[in-house]
């Protein structure tokens, strides 16, 4: 905001896109900068669209990390993630990608080509095949429905003062 209010006192160029972390594991993303953007006409530009890798549909409850996973190396570098939060998650998501047929990344994707703000996703896919699956994500929708469920499944308690200002929606109407 502050850089926005720069470029209005000085006749600057405007932002038109913020580069940020956002996931149907990762939905900080919605207690400003969605609200800013909203307001400041910004779109995001998401990257780690899939959690990290986590959202891939690669992990199972119960189960360890499958041996091709750069999870291995990177999760501890990535922000945390409660595996019961994860699963639930990813139960929803498995939930919704048996009612489309589409797979887990392609539910994860589409989610969140949906948000709004959300200019575009940039997927980091290792090999054609995996590029071929995130692409499959747009060109259809997700149902009110099935993005409700998406929803409930990720949702988390916000930090203050965001969970405080949930009693007066009147005066701050949430995004989403």
């Amino acid at each position: 905001m502050k850089s926005q209010d720069v470029a209005d006192r000085y006749g600057y160029p405007r932002y038109v896109a913020n580069q940020a972390y956002y996931s149907l594991v990762g939905r900080d993303y919605e207690w400003e900068l969605m609200p800013l953007g909203l307001d400041q006409g910004v779109g995001a530009v998401v990257w780690s669209p899939l959690g990290w890798g986590r959202l891939t549909g690669k992990l199972k409850r119960g189960q360890p990390l499958p041996e091709k996973s750069r999870l291995h190396k990177t999760a501890d570098m990535g922000p945390p993630v409660p595996d019961e939060y994860l699963f639930r998650v990813l139960d929803a998501i498995g939930e919704v990608a048996a009612e489309t047929g589409k797979t887990v990344p392609q539910i994860a994707l589409n989610w969140l080509l949906q948000r709004p703000t959300v200019a575009t996703v940039l997927i980091g896919a290792r090999n054609e095949e995996q590029l071929r699956q995130n692409l499959g994500a747009v060109g259809w929708n997700l149902s009110a429905e099935q993005m409700a469920k998406l929803d409930a499944a990720s949702a988390v308690r916000p930090a203050y003062p965001y969970w405080h200002q949930e009693g007066f929606a009147e005066r701050n109407p949430a995004p989403v």
